[in-house]
């Protein structure tokens, strides 16, 4: 401790003896942090890296720790911003302008810990630690004492790239990347979409090679790429209800996180590059029916959100959604929280006390706070950063506007303002005389009640606006699900699937 008498200071001097004595406090923790030095070889990449620079220190005994980072019981992780480091070059990696959770480098537990240091080569997934392309070093064992720090520092060489998935075609599957025009626009590069497709036994089998197909379009939860692609496309489920159906998997991974298919200001024209690029190209390359009767959509957790979304802003483009558990389609409950009322607060339930943002999953629980601070950490990609990046405007600084303080969790009213054009029970509510006729018959939706994440509370208040308006939508609770529901909810969901396409194949022959 640094004690000075303040009695013996003059009053002139007192703020710059103040300012001195606080940086030669945070000198003194900064020198428990343990000393890095990073390289990465040319190998990996031969041009000068500007962006985030991370290093993972982990406890387990086992695994890469680049893969022990998550939502629950994460693994200390770190990140430097760097500007121009050059192939080869030493980059010490500077304790005082790093960001750590669950705490800054400088207060990294004593403790035997293996290290592994990444960049972000990818840049195009929402996974900035483990995306294909993505560059990382060995694993390197080190123990650190802030008392004793060690007389070397720990050298972490980047020397090897994350493979590229295999995306192989094979008779019932087939990979599509697409060329968007819409999107190449936007970002003023080249920018495609991918799909993986399913087709069902009887697409080949047939005796009929003009005979055409029903189609559902899949959209995962949060954190699902083209690598979830073989285990989403499954056509035998449907098969066993007599549908032969093309199961049409679409990827929502992009550099902000999931882009849920909704245009916006940050990840530009998505909806729109589905619905007029895509899908087009898909039926004239597959014998799928181009008729919206014919042609359905769903998605779970924020799949579902992106689901329900897309058959309400295309209503004229699908014959029917199946929505299960899908993020806050309400935003005065999003989660725990009331984005409209400027008393609330990201982090604070009213009575002051943390604000969770998921029941308590094997003992452990995600507050907000500390979650949207892990989110800092990754710079880009986290899931409530993904949320603002397709709700909120775009600022100054490129990025989108933040709807909370990260310090204080205060909420900012003309951020949530803007929120309001995707809220979707007040989308349905502010338009229903023309959505109404249009979404009949086509709402199916469905959320456990005791949902992980909080979101039956936004979920029962679409439920009762749907009720208010008149609307034939099949909303289903699921009694003690979480955010998982149930195999009776899923295979319920198949069988109306099923029989959607019935009444379309009733109504228009064959």
């Amino acid at each position: 401790m640094i004690f000075v008498p303040v009695d013996v200071v003059p009053h002139g001097k007192w703020v710059a003896l103040r300012a001195l004595v606080a940086a030669a406090v945070a000198a003194a923790a900064l020198a428990g942090a343990p000393r890095i030095e990073l390289t990465f070889d040319p190998a990996v990449c031969d041009q000068p890296y500007s962006g985030r620079v991370y290093v993972v220190a982990s406890t387990l005994g086992g695994g890469e720790p680049r893969q022990a980072v998550g939502w629950f019981n994460t693994q200390p992780f770190f990140a430097l911003p760097v500007e121009g480091w050059k192939p080869g070059e030493p980059l010490a990696f500077d304790a005082a302008k790093s960001d750590g959770f669950p705490a800054p480098l400088s207060e990294l537990p004593k403790g035997k810990y293996r290290a592994q240091a990444i960049i972000d080569l990818n840049g195009g997934s929402h996974d900035v630690l483990n995306a294909p392309g993505n560059a990382y070093s060995e694993v390197v064992e080190f123990e650190h004492d802030p008392q004793n720090p060690a007389a070397e520092p720990l050298a972490l060489r980047i020397s090897k790239r994350i493979k590229p998935r295999e995306l192989k075609d094979s008779t019932r599957v087939k990979f599509i990347k697409l060329r968007s025009d819409l999107l190449s626009r936007f970002y003023g590069r080249d920018t495609y979409m991918e799909a993986a497709v399913g087709l069902p036994e009887a697409y080949d089998a047939d005796a009929n090679p003009q005979r055409k197909f029903p189609s559902i379009y899949v959209i995962s939860g949060f954190g699902g790429t083209m690598s979830s692609a073989k285990r989403m496309v499954g056509t035998k489920r449907y098969a066993d209800l007599g549908l032969d159906i093309v199961v049409v998997y679409i990827d929502a991974d992009c550099p902000t996180g999931h882009h849920v298919f909704a245009d916006s200001a940050n990840n530009g024209p998505r909806g729109e590059a589905l619905v007029k690029e895509l899908i087009p190209h898909l039926e004239r390359e597959f014998r799928i029916i181009a008729d919206a009767g014919a042609r359905y959509v769903t998605g779970h957790s924020s799949g579902g959100w992106s689901s329900l979304w897309l058959q309400v802003a295309y209503p004229d483009v699908f014959g029917g959604v199946w929505s299960t558990s899908p993020d806050p389609v309400d935003f005065s409950a999003f989660q725990r929280v009331n984005v409209y009322d400027p008393a609330d607060n990201m982090y604070l339930e009213p009575d002051g006390s943390p604000r969770s943002l998921s029941r308590k999953v094997m003992g452990m629980q995600l507050i907000s706070r500390s979650f949207s601070a892990m989110e800092e950490v990754f710079g880009r990609g986290g899931q409530l950063q993904s949320f603002e990046a397709v709700f909120s405007p775009r600022g100054a600084d490129g990025k989108p506007l933040k709807l909370w303080d990260r310090q204080s969790g205060k909420l900012d009213m003309k951020v949530a303002e803007a929120w309001k054009k995707y809220d979707i029970r007040m989308t349905l509510e502010n338009n229903w005389p023309t959505l109404g006729p249009k979404l009949k018959g086509k709402l199916h939706l469905f959320c456990g009640d005791q949902d992980t994440f909080h979101l039956e509370l936004a979920f029962f208040k679409l439920r009762d606006a749907l009720q208010r308006l008149g609307s034939d939508a099949y909303v289903e609770v699921v009694p003690g699900a979480d955010h998982g529901l149930s195999r009776d909810a899923f295979e319920r969901a198949t069988r109306q699937i099923a029989e959607q396409f019935e009444k379309y194949r009733a109504a228009h022959g064959g």
